[in-house]
């Protein structure tokens, strides 16, 4: 549910510039801080590619030890851990994508 509430603020900021610009109205250089305390767009964004890079880091600190002949570290928890950060990395990245496809549309529009 949070996350929809998100999408929703994002769209709603993205309706709010739309129309400032429909006016003519020189848009706002800074993100306007939420009013309920939530994070803000790109705080989301922020802990999610954090997230992401704790993933890769765990997974190569596994990999790692498990070459060392680690005894505590098995062959399956490694490539589980490596299959999780490559999942989180592709996922980021389509996000990524979607976020610059969305950028260009929104650069594209009329004024």
């Amino acid at each position: 549910m949070a996350d929809r509430l998100d999408i929703q603020n994002v769209l709603g900021q993205m309706r709010a510039l739309q129309a400032q610009v429909q006016q003519g109205v020189p848009p706002v250089k800074a993100v306007p801080e939420q009013p309920d305390g939530t994070p803000g767009f790109g705080d989301v964004l922020k802990m999610a590619v954090d997230k992401v890079n704790d993933q890769q880091a765990s997974a190569k600190k596994m990999a790692e030890a498990y070459e060392r002949g680690d005894p505590t570290v098995d062959l399956p928890q490694v490539m589980i851990g490596l299959q999780k950060a490559s999942v989180s990395f592709e996922a980021m990245n389509q996000v990524r994508n979607r976020l610059v496809s969305a950028y260009e549309d929104i650069s594209k529009m009329p004024i």
